[in-house]
């Protein structure tokens, strides 16, 4: 995954932030800080980032 997809995951998150669980919310809002900070994601922050996404918007398309 690329920055740049991840970077367009966590824009499209944002706007469910405050529908998240508090521990999902968390999670995010580190996603967050280190996209700010453009660090790459690791394998299993991915994996969490997906997760969350497919929790809170729905199954992810190809070229999300």
């Amino acid at each position: 995954m690329t920055h740049a997809e991840q970077h367009a995951l966590i824009l499209e998150l944002r706007d469910y932030a405050r529908k998240m669980k508090r521990y999902d919310q968390e999670e995010f809002e580190m996603f967050v800080k280190r996209d700010t900070d453009d660090e790459d994601l690791d394998t299993m922050s991915q994996k969490k980032l997906i997760r969350l996404y497919e929790q809170y918007i729905g199954p992810m398309e190809d070229g999300v």
